[in-house]
């Protein structure tokens, strides 16, 4: 990366970009919706059991232009999903802003590790215990989403629901080489603490992106 992409990079002209599509939300309370995704390269909160390992470093993928892409992702729906990696590493105002002009409807996936930028109309928000989120994040979070992988990440997921507001809606996903033997666990949680759901990652189950 030279300087002038550098600067670019910061100001939030151009992005990581590893891939973007359309296609179904699998996943939380938008599960079914059609959304355009917008998957940014760049990560180092290093999940072990993370499905999209190859987005962690950030020079592995082109850098766009992020009204550009913002342009392309309108033109598919009006519902856009910023995930990564960890879309907040970068400076999402311009990405951002230019969807709403776009008239689009924003939501983003992220670990909260890092401050919020952008305008974000619904933040899902999935922490992790390897990068915690900034308090400033919590009580923004839409949908909490914990990704469970062994029985202590239930205990995890109380201690994060005790810092979100009442109006987020709380879920609980199995990390997917788990799920047979996690959701039966979920299950159970849940019917013991009914303010929370389970959430499925139905677009593996239906073979798409």
């Amino acid at each position: 990366m030279n300087k002038e992409e550098d600067i670019l990079l910061k100001e939030g002209k151009m992005l990581p970009v590893m891939e973007h599509f359309y296609t179904l939300q699998g996943e939380g309370a938008h599960t079914g919706k059609a959304s355009y995704f917008i998957r940014l390269g760049g990560c180092d909160v290093g999940c072990h059991w993370c499905d999209v390992k190859e987005s962690w470093d950030p020079t592995l993928h082109p850098l766009m232009n992020a009204e550009e892409i913002a342009e392309t992702a309108a033109k598919h729906c009006k519902t856009v999903v910023l995930t990564g990696g960890e879309p907040l590493m970068w400076n999402l105002d311009i990405l951002t802003s230019k969807l709403k002009e776009l008239g689009c409807t924003i939501h983003i996936e992220t670990s909260g590790a890092y401050p919020m930028s952008g305008h974000i109309d619904w933040i899902t928000l999935s922490p992790k215990k390897t990068g915690l989120p900034k308090e400033e994040i919590y009580e923004k979070a839409s949908e909490l989403k914990v990704i469970v992988f062994n029985n202590n990440d239930l205990k995890f997921a109380e201690e994060q629901a005790a810092k979100v507001s009442a109006n987020c809606r709380l879920y609980l996903q199995s990390e997917w080489s788990k799920r047979d033997e996690m959701y039966p666990k979920i299950t159970d949680f849940i019917l013991e603490h009914p303010e929370w759901q389970a959430s499925v990652q139905t677009h593996k189950y239906l073979n798409i992106p």
